[in-house]
C-alpha cells in the first residue's frame, strides 16, 4: 500500500508540474503579466509549504532554525534570489514568449550545464555516458527549436533565450542548494527561497497591483492550479513520495512531467508541433532516463542527487 500511494504521488506531482506550465501559458494569453504571476505564485506557494513544515512537530523547529546562522542565512537569501527567483522568471518568460513544451525541455537540459561546469573546474573527467548525454541533447535541443530546418527557427527566439538562461539558473539551482540540503528539511530550504523571491519581486510588481474585478471565474481557476496545485501541491507530493519509493525511481518517475508538458501544449492549446520537434522531444527524454538510470557514479549524479531531495519546482 505504501508503494502504490509513492507511485500515486510522484506521478500526480509530476503531472502537475507540467500540465501547470501550459496552464500558465493560458493564464498569459488572458493577459495576465509575468512579474505578477511570479510573484504571487512565489508567496502563496512557499507560505503554504511552511505551513506544511509546521504541520510536522517534530520537524517544526527547522522554519526558523535556518536564520540563526549568519552563514546559512546568507546562503538561503543568494539560493532565493540567484537560484529560485532565477529559475522561476525565466522559465515563465520563456513559456510566455514561447510554450511550456518547449521551455519545460529546455529547462531539463541543466545536466548538461553541470557536466560542461564540472568539466571546466577539473572536478571530474568526463566519460562516455556523458558525451552520449550531451550528443543526445544537442541533438535533441536542434531539432526542438528548428524543426529539421537549418535556415529558421521552429520557436521564437526570445523564447529559447529565457529558455537557455532558465537552464543554466536551474543548473546553478541544483549545485549551489546542496549544502543547505544537508542541513535542513528540503520544505523549509524551498518554502524561504520561494518567499524571498517573490519579496524581492514584489518591489516590481507588487501581488496587489492587479485588476481583480476583471478576472474571469476561468481565470481564477487557472490561477488556482497554477499556485496551489502545478508548485505547492506538486512539490509536497514529491517529497512524500520519497517515504515509499526511492530516490532513483521518484527521480525517473518525475521525468513524466516533460511529457505532460508537451502532450497538453499540443492538444490543448493546439500549439504548433513539428514531427521534428517530437523526435527532439524524444531525444531529450532519453538523455533524462540515461541519467535517471545511471547505476555509476558520474558528474551528471549531481542533479538526480539534489531532485531526489528537492525537484525542481520549475513547473
Amino acid at each position: 500500500m505504501n508503494r502504490k500511494k509513492g507511485l500515486f504521488l510522484v506521478l500526480t506531482g509530476a503531472l502537475f508540474w507540467g500540465i501547470g506550465g501550459t496552464v500558465s501559458k493560458k493564464l498569459f494569453q488572458y493577459g495576465i503579466d509575468v512579474d505578477w504571476l511570479v510573484t504571487t505564485r512565489l508567496l502563496v506557494a512557499g507560505f503554504l509549504l511552511l505551513i506544511v513544515q509546521f504541520v510536522r512537530k517534530e520537524e517544526r523547529t527547522q522554519i526558523f532554525a535556518v536564520w540563526k546562522t549568519k552563514k546559512a542565512a546568507i546562503s538561503l537569501i543568494t539560493f532565493g534570489l540567484l537560484g529560485m527567483l532565477a529559475v522561476q522568471y525565466t522559465y515563465m518568460a520563456s513559456i510566455k514568449h514561447g510554450n511550456a513544451a518547449v521551455a519545460t525541455l529546455l529547462q531539463y537540459l541543466a545536466p548538461v550545464m553541470i557536466i560542461i561546469y564540472s568539466v571546466f573546474r577539473r572536478q571530474a573527467t568526463i566519460t562516455k555516458r556523458d558525451v552520449l548525454t550531451i550528443s543526445l541533447a544537442l541533438v535533441g535541443c536542434f531539432f526542438l527549436l528548428t524543426n529539421g530546418s537549418v535556415s529558421q527557427l521552429s520557436v521564437p527566439l526570445l523564447a529559447i533565450v529565457w529558455g537557455f538562461l532558465s537552464d543554466i539558473a536551474l543548473a546553478f539551482y541544483t549545485l549551489y542548494a546542496v549544502p543547505l540540503l544537508k542541513q535542513y528539511h528540503s520544505l523549509v530550504v524551498v518554502g524561504w527561497s520561494m518567499i524571498i523571491g517573490g519579496l524581492a519581486l514584489s518591489f516590481v510588481h507588487p501581488p496587489w497591483q492587479m485588476d481583480f474585478k476583471h478576472l474571469t471565474i476561468e481565470t481564477y481557476l487557472y490561477l488556482i492550479f497554477v499556485i496551489i496545485f502545478g508548485t505547492m501541491i506538486a512539490f509536497w507530493f514529491y517529497i512524500e513520495s520519497l517515504q515509499s519509493l526511492s530516490p532513483k525511481e521518484s527521480s525517473l518517475l518525475g521525468n513524466i512531467e516533460p511529457l505532460a508538458a508537451v502532450l497538453t501544449t499540443v492538444f490543448w492549446l493546439k500549439e504548433p508541433f513539428g514531427f521534428f520537434q517530437w523526435i527532439g522531444t524524444a531525444c531529450i527524454i532519453t538523455m533524462m532516463l540515461l541519467i535517471a538510470l545511471n547505476k555509476k557514479s558520474s558528474i551528471t549524479d549531481h542533479q538526480y542527487a539534489y531532485e531526489s531531495k528537492n525537484s525542481q519546482t520549475l513547473g
